[in-house]
């Protein structure tokens, strides 16, 4: 977690991913890349990128200049490497494009949480940015004073082609001491005898060496609503899940589950691409 990348609006759920952002800087030594992006119509971008005087462009780009200035000055962020940037992009393919070219290890985003996926601090954006990231993004729905983890549920179908989730999920167990508590959702529509279930995670899960976790099949309506019933249950102090990219979000999740799971639930939530 050397390079952490950090979309803000300047809101309050963005500021509660900036902290944690913040205090994994300072642990493992890293830094932040905070970034703003004003989405402009095209005619705009270009007459501005001609030194125009376009009122409302040069506003917001006044603002968010100003914006920054304030946020940088917050105590959290003593000590650390920040580098801050206003830019014209549509925001999930700038937020995209910007991890790509810095080469960040994780993007951390905050979100409103139960007004809805839709509701976060970028729009509709932010889904996009979750299903389509190479990098974990990592959301955050409240202040904590002090982001540890303790407890991982990683959730999943466990079939051999998100075996990558499972490494990029044991390696930050290992960073954080954690118990990973691998875990298995069963439904009516969809069910799996204990016996098949064990056998096919620890097939799943061959080949690593990371000891501390727990295997748990568990029985629930729906597959979010197991999820969400098991953390609160151990009290997780985080759920992982997986993400397809652009083939859709969530391998074991059809739909718009794992949109809903993000969205309901009070923890921390972070995603995997397969």
């Amino acid at each position: 977690m050397k390079k952490i990348l950090v979309p803000t609006d300047f809101s309050k759920e963005a500021e509660n991913a900036l902290k944690v952002a913040a205090q994994l800087a300072k642990r493992y030594d890293g830094e932040i890349f905070l970034i703003h992006l004003l989405e402009l119509p095209l005619t705009q971008i270009d007459a501005l990128s001609q030194q125009s005087e376009l009122p409302e462009a040069m506003f917001f780009m006044k603002l968010a200049n100003k914006k920054f200035k304030d946020v940088l000055t917050r105590d959290y962020l003593e000590g650390i490497k920040v580098h801050d940037t206003v830019d014209f992009n549509q925001t999930f393919s700038g937020i995209s494009k910007i991890a790509k070219e810095k080469g960040v290890d994780l993007i951390v985003m905050g979100s409103h949480g139960a007004s809805g996926f839709k509701e976060m601090f970028i729009g509709s954006n932010t889904e996009k940015v979750v299903r389509t990231s190479d990098v974990p993004v990592l959301v955050i729905k409240n202040e904590h004073k002090n982001f540890a983890l303790h407890d991982i549920v990683f959730a999943s179908d466990f079939k051999m082609d998100s075996k990558e989730t499972y490494r990029q999920a044991s390696e930050l167990a290992k960073i954080f001491h954690a118990k990973l508590h691998l875990l298995m959702v069963n439904t009516a529509s969809n069910f799996t005898t204990t016996t098949k279930a064990n056998a096919r995670i620890m097939d799943f899960i061959a080949g690593y060496d990371y000891k501390n976790y727990t295997i748990n099949i568990f029985n629930d309506e729906n597959v979010e609503q197991g999820i969400l019933n098991f953390s609160h249950i151990i009290n997780a102090d985080l759920i992982g899940i997986s993400t397809h990219g652009r083939q859709g979000i969530a391998h074991f999740l059809n739909g718009s589950i794992s949109e809903d799971l993000v969205n309901h639930s009070k923890r921390p939530v972070i995603t995997f691409k397969i």
